[in-house]
């Protein structure tokens, strides 16, 4: 009986970190793209004085990922999720207000296969920075067609889960950018009771670009940590584990 258990309660455990009791609590997504430097500043300081881990979408070809290898190791022992963001970060420039897409790194002229190229080679890089083999997805720019086809789909076999693939019935998103803690809660508590989880994708955390300040970042996070008996606040891959959306 001893025997038996042990693998049941173990399990037990593992699935309570994973957001046991998650059906009665809102799951909350917090994730920063493009490895920017604010993010290391502030918003890792603030996560650990809250104890909440979060997602970083990183692209290494950012300099404060290139320069600051380090302290990205050191966010992956911390218990937070280094995910894909491509490597070189390509997006459509036909869409409207795109003029700052440079012309060789334009989605609309990028193969479909040189995109799942970039995507195997940015999984092969954090890989060696974190050690991990499973890997979630963020498109930049929610950017899916590229030349040829929809690259977002074509590599949906390398990841867990991918932000834009979700069940819309299900999810709901939030980038915020000069706006104050309070809209940011606003729009958590209007979800109605079909929705599981809120993605809140962030940039610039007191700098950088489309930036909150420190200050209502932090005020975000201490709203989250009053009230954990409403909200699972983890990273996007546990969280998609467990609920699959």
């Amino acid at each position: 009986m001893k025997h038996i258990l042990m693998p049941f309660v173990l399990s037990l455990f593992v699935f309570s970190n994973y957001g046991f009791g998650s059906q009665e609590r809102l799951a909350i997504s917090l994730s920063y793209d493009d490895a920017l430097p604010s993010q290391l500043d502030h918003a890792l300081p603030a996560l650990e004085k809250y104890n909440f881990k979060a997602s970083f979408y990183v692209v290494p070809t950012a300099p404060a990922f290139q320069y600051r290898l380090d302290e990205w190791r050191e966010i992956a022992k911390l218990g937070h999720e280094l995910g894909n963001h491509t490597v070189f970060h390509a997006c459509s420039a036909s869409k409207p207000n795109r003029m700052w897409v440079p012309a060789h790194n334009d989605l609309d002229k990028r193969p479909v296969k040189s995109m799942l190229e970039e995507l195997q080679v940015a999984n092969t890089l954090l890989k060696a920075i974190d050690g991990r083999d499973e890997r979630t997805l963020t498109p930049p720019c929610f950017d899916e067609m590229a030349l040829g086809g929809n690259y977002i789909e074509a590599a949906s076999s390398l990841f867990i889960a991918i932000k834009s693939q979700e069940d819309k019935s299900k999810v709901a998103l939030i980038a915020p950018a000069n706006i104050d803690a309070q809209a940011i809660i606003d729009f958590i508590e209007q979800q109605p009771d079909s929705i599981k989880l809120v993605n809140i994708l962030m940039h610039g955390v007191g700098g950088d670009h489309l930036s909150i300040t420190a200050q209502e970042h932090e005020k975000l996070l201490q709203y989250l940590d009053e009230n954990r008996e409403k909200y699972w606040v983890d990273t996007y891959i546990n969280i998609m584990k467990v609920l699959a959306l």
